[in-house]
């Protein structure tokens, strides 16, 4: 069903939920409207084993293993799931914010040459170089729609508390909004995923709000809001209409 709504529609969608294994529907929604769509994939994990390798069972830590064309002879027919078809190459996808991979995953990673920035490559370059090469990577050959999908537990537990993987040494919240900021920016922006937000699992009122605000504040980012402020367009400034105008009674306020 979320697939063909995807389909359908052509303006720019958020998908605000719980699990991340909705980026199985959403990514695969949007690339059949958009075959060449870019993905952005923000996460402490790299969500990439397949039903083979995965040591929890948990679908939400599959979903890229059955979008990746390279993995499908090594990812098995499920029952349910004969609708989903392989719709990236690896060259599409790059990660932001990882430091929770699994052996297998790293395996994949490496030998699949997924182009992907850790975060001790954060520390190491520095946000504005790491969203420089993603940019180069995914569109240096050509200009193409972006898919967001971000995962609240990228960003560090103590910003993002109310959710269900947390990782210690995450994302600060200006690196975080600094990814948004640049993503829209690009005016590529299609889709964005914003998932594993649980109110159910802060431990109070003050957690659940906390993380929820993060959340928010990340789309209201991708949507243009920045930190200098939002603001109409302004065009020039007005101009006296005549020589005595500027000092009238009615124009003047001390």
């Amino acid at each position: 069903m979320l697939t063909k709504l995807l389909a359908r529609h052509t303006s720019y969608k958020a998908f605000f939920v719980v699990f991340f294994s909705l980026a199985v529907g959403s990514i695969s929604g949007h690339a059949k409207q958009y075959p060449h769509l870019a993905v952005i994939w923000v996460d402490a994990h790299a969500d990439i084993n397949t039903p083979l390798t995965t040591m929890s069972g948990n679908l939400h830590g599959q979903p890229v293993s059955f979008l990746l064309r390279e993995l499908q002879d090594k990812v098995p027919q499920l029952p349910g799931f004969s609708w989903l078809k392989p719709c990236l190459s690896r060259s599409d996808i790059v990660y932001i914010g990882l430091r929770d991979v699994d052996p297998a995953e790293h395996y994949i990673l490496k030998n699949y040459d997924i182009q992907y920035f850790s975060m001790r490559d954060i520390d190491r370059f520095g946000i504005q170089k790491v969203m420089e090469r993603t940019f180069e990577h995914l569109l240096g050959r050509q200009q193409r729609p972006i898919h967001l999908s971000v995962d609240i537990d990228a960003f560090d537990p103590a910003l993002a508390p109310a959710t269900g993987t947390p990782v210690k040494g995450g994302l600060t919240y200006r690196e975080g909004m600094y990814i948004s900021e640049e993503v829209h920016n690009t005016g590529l922006l299609s889709v964005m995923d914003i998932v594993e937000v649980n109110p159910l699992l802060g431990a109070s009122q003050e957690e659940v709000s906390a993380t929820v605000n993060l959340a928010v504040d990340v789309i209201a980012s991708c949507f243009g809001k920045t930190r200098e402020g939002a603001h109409i367009v302004f065009e020039e400034l007005p101009t006296p209409s005549s020589p005595d105008e500027s000092d009238s009674e009615e124009q003047v306020r001390i």
